[in-house]
């Protein structure tokens, strides 16, 4: 079944008023209206002028939010926004209803020809990491760098944690689910999505928490929620059968720009196993590997991501090291840390390891995700 075949929702503007989605201190967000989509794109005034432009795509259930503890980090050294996807965070649904993983890749190459920003440092978490890689083997004159953490790829064996996020393609479960859980509360939904897609929801704060639990609570009253989610998670599932030239491991392989991979040793839903095929899959690769981590590393572990994006951008000649501030550098220094992070093993196509160590704690609104401990989260 396609899904064009699932429930019409309504166009976006006969959609009801929601609560604004929240921002952090000194983030910007501002709609940017192109043919047949309309996104919402957040941003943060870079720390001078001329700096490269970078774009950060969120996971299945996510929104630009899933960002925020990691963008302030990169102020120095990349002039950053992070969209949210048709159908999620403040961005309404596509007109066409398009879900697939092609149809969020579009989106994105529409955002960069229209702002004209590319090439840009593309960066992008589960879902978002399929999207990018596409959009990267489609595009390499948008692309400079590939950043992709816990990217949905295709595995042959998916973990059991993962399996209830793929039962979101399955006509119907939705439905179900949602008259099952109709009485559970947002902050129970939150800390079943917080257990999924953490290493150690423990890290999660206090404000966190509250953010997180308000955003669900403004999601659960947009009438497209689980159909975004339904629809977005059939797309994961239609790309994971795809093969020949449209497959993602046969895109991977045909990626150009510089790519660093980061995968978490707790991640319930990508398989940490699948580090080394990507390392393999993408010819100039790079690999972090966070054995304390879960599925979104940026939230959990920001300042050891945006130290190993440093590097990437030093090694690529992007950045040099004596032009970083004294606290990038101090940052860069610090990242042995506590041993959290270790280096990948070296793939076979001369693919070189990155390290960098357990830095910052997860903050701003916890993940932006969509269900419960049933799996409706960020992205599989």
């Amino acid at each position: 079944m396609s899904s064009t075949e699932l429930p019409f929702v309504p166009p976006a503007n006969v959609l009801p008023r929601v609560a604004p989605v929240g921002i952090e201190e000194d983030e910007r967000l501002r709609t940017v209206e192109l043919p047949g989509i309309t996104l919402s794109v957040r941003s943060r005034s870079p720390a001078r002028e001329g700096l490269p432009p970078a774009l950060y795509v969120h996971g299945l259930g996510g929104s630009s939010r899933n960002w925020s503890a990691l963008m302030p980090l990169l102020d120095g050294v990349v002039d950053g926004e992070a969209v949210d996807l048709p159908g999620f965070g403040d961005s309404p649904p596509p007109d066409d209803g398009d879900y697939s993983v092609t149809g969020h890749a579009r989106a994105v190459i529409r955002l960069l020809d229209a702002s004209g920003r590319g090439p840009v440092h593309l960066m992008g978490n589960s879902l978002g990491g399929a999207v990018t890689t596409r959009v990267a083997a489609l595009r390499p004159d948008l692309v400079r760098t590939l950043t992709l953490v816990s990217p949905a790829l295709p595995e042959l064996r998916v973990q059991r944690t993962a399996l209830p996020t793929g039962l979101l393609a399955v006509p119907g479960v939705t439905a179900l689910f949602t008259r099952l859980t109709r009485e559970w509360t947002a902050e129970q939904r939150v800390r079943g999505v917080m257990a999924l897609c953490y290493g150690d929801p423990g890290r999660v704060t206090d404000e966190g928490l509250r953010n997180a639990v308000g955003e669900m609570e403004r999601r659960l009253r947009l009438p497209y929620f689980w159909d975004a989610m339904s629809r977005s998670a059939r797309g994961i599932v239609d790309a994971y059968t795809l093969g020949g030239q449209h497959g993602l491991w046969r895109q991977a392989e045909r990626v150009l720009a510089p790519t660093l991979l980061i995968y978490g040793g707790r991640d319930q839903l990508v398989g940490f196993r699948m580090a080394q095929r990507a390392a393999r899959a993408f010819r100039d690769s790079r690999l972090l590997t966070l054995p304390d981590a879960g599925h979104v590393a940026m939230m959990e572990y920001p300042e050891s991501v945006a130290t190993a994006f440093r590097e990437l951008l030093v090694d690529t000649g992007e950045l040099e090291t004596g032009s970083m501030t004294e606290a990038e550098a101090g940052a860069r220094v610090e990242a042995g840390g506590d041993g959290g992070a270790r280096a990948g093993a070296e793939a076979d196509h001369g693919n070189r390891a990155s390290d960098a160590g357990t830095g910052g704690g997860a903050r701003g609104s916890g993940p932006e995700t969509g269900g419960a401990s049933f799996g409706a989260s960020t992205g599989g």
